[in-house]
């Protein structure tokens, strides 16, 4: 059995990362999303240990003492990290594991592991951004605008990637995103 590959998946919030990983997750069952720990609060909606691992402050510093985490950030005043483990274990039994990360995150990552693949995903352009972020209905009006600030700021990173992925359709950009990573 061939080994797996790390793919680092990177896309500012609102984009559609989640939209398009469930629907490679459907499509490919090796293909692994390596679920990150956070200090922040669950939205509506999230089920933990599914979307994030939610542990307290104090936690996540322990694990960063431990040398737990491949990479770690904090982002809008909260730690967000990618526990080691399991992508050890993913990689080894020849799956794609991707880590769905902010480009702090991804530089580190980038460094570290350079076999790594790197995908950032773009929307069509700021303002569609802006709707789908509205469109969500999860944050209140001070969180989008911090989100869109951050937004503006992490699509300066896109260059760094290997592979940019315009996210104006679903389907398409699943579809790229399959090609690139069977290569």
């Amino acid at each position: 059995m061939s080994k797996g590959k790390l793919i680092i998946y990177t896309g500012c919030s609102g984009v559609g990362k989640g939209t398009i990983m469930t629907r490679l997750m459907e499509l490919d069952d090796k293909i692994k999303l390596s679920v990150s720990c956070t200090t922040r609060d669950p939205r509506p909606g999230e089920i933990p240990d599914f979307h994030y691992h939610y542990i307290k402050k104090d936690e996540f510093e322990k694990l960063i003492a431990e040398d737990g985490f491949l990479e770690y950030a904090q982002y809008c005043d909260n730690y967000y990290g990618t526990p080691l483990a399991p992508i050890n274990s993913w990689i080894e039994k020849g799956c794609y594991v991707f880590l769905e990360i902010e480009v702090q995150g991804a530089m580190q990552v980038m460094k570290k592991r350079p076999d790594a693949l790197s995908i950032f995903v773009l929307p069509p352009s700021l303002e569609e951004l802006e709707k789908r972020l509205r469109n969500r209905g999860t944050e209140d009006e001070e969180t989008i605008l911090k989100r869109l600030s951050c937004a503006e700021e992490e699509m300066s990173y896109a260059k760094h990637y290997q592979y940019q992925v315009l996210n104006d359709d679903v389907e398409r950009a699943v579809k790229e995103i399959l090609d690139i990573i069977r290569k």
